[in-house]
């Protein structure tokens, strides 16, 4: 198999900036519709107080709380994903946005301000998409958006299912692309994913139809190639892990 862990490219679900960026679907989640979602209700955010480094932290109801998955033991290390937290983790995130192999596809490099704006957005909006750091074997390597795709711009170009959550992921040292880290761990946060989210039936990615090294990852990884989608900024793989299959694949 080619190098499989490669960064992959954000889709609509990432707050993006810059010329033809589109925003996440302008949806107003009130009480009545998280009911009729079959979602919690609001929650409300508390500051992170005390713990280790990268310990629990709240999440938002549309994405359960990705801060309460425990680790899990990979051939690689044990994994972990931990929210995102600006004031601790953006000068380590910034640096990977500026990795050239990163920057050709996420379009974030420049100073910690550019990457602060594509942040923002998530960490302060309705929990539709849950910034994280991936750390392995206590360190932090990876950076991935968890989102709803059935919220996000991504169902205006395809079909997307209720409750259908979407992935995006970059690895942040270039030592350990090329290894087969990256379908290792895109494996365990589909599982992740499909384990906590019992609503869930479908977990999917839309990485850049040129980028193979990514599409390679994740078809390593269980996912399938379900269709090639014209999205705004790029054609796009759609990517797709069946709940069914899980098993098998």
């Amino acid at each position: 198999m080619p190098p499989t862990d490669a960064p992959t490219a954000p889709g609509p679900g990432a707050a993006q900036t810059g010329p033809g960026a589109e925003d996440t679907l302008d949806l107003r989640l009130t009480a009545e519709l998280l009911a009729l979602l079959g979602e919690e209700g609001p929650v409300t955010r508390a500051p992170a107080s005390g713990g280790p480094a990268y310990g629990p932290e709240d999440s938002g109801p549309l994405l359960g709380r990705p801060a309460e998955w425990k680790p899990v033991t990979t051939s690689a290390g044990v994994f972990q994903l931990v929210p995102v937290r600006l004031e601790r983790d953006l000068p380590l995130i910034s640096r990977w946005m500026n990795d050239p192999a990163v920057a050709a596809f996420w379009e974030l490099a420049g100073d910690e301000t550019v990457t602060a704006r594509h942040l923002k957005p998530q960490l302060d909006g309705d929990g539709r998409s849950i910034p994280c750091l991936g750390v392995l074997s206590g360190v932090p390597m990876s950076y991935w958006e968890i989102y709803r795709a059935d919220l996000d711009p991504l169902a205006r170009h395809c079909r997307i299912r209720p409750h259908d959550t979407g992935v995006h992921l970059l690895i942040g040292d270039a030592d350990q692309r090329g290894q087969g880290i990256g379908s290792t761990l895109l494996r365990a946060v589909g599982d992740l994913v499909l384990d906590h989210r019992p609503r869930c039936t479908r977990v999917v990615a839309e990485p850049d139809l040129g980028n193979a090294p990514s599409v390679s990852a994740f078809l390593s990884a269980g996912f399938r190639f379900a269709a090639e989608v014209e999205l705004p900024e790029k054609r796009a793989a759609l990517m797709v892990r069946d709940r069914p299959h899980r098993a098998q694949l």
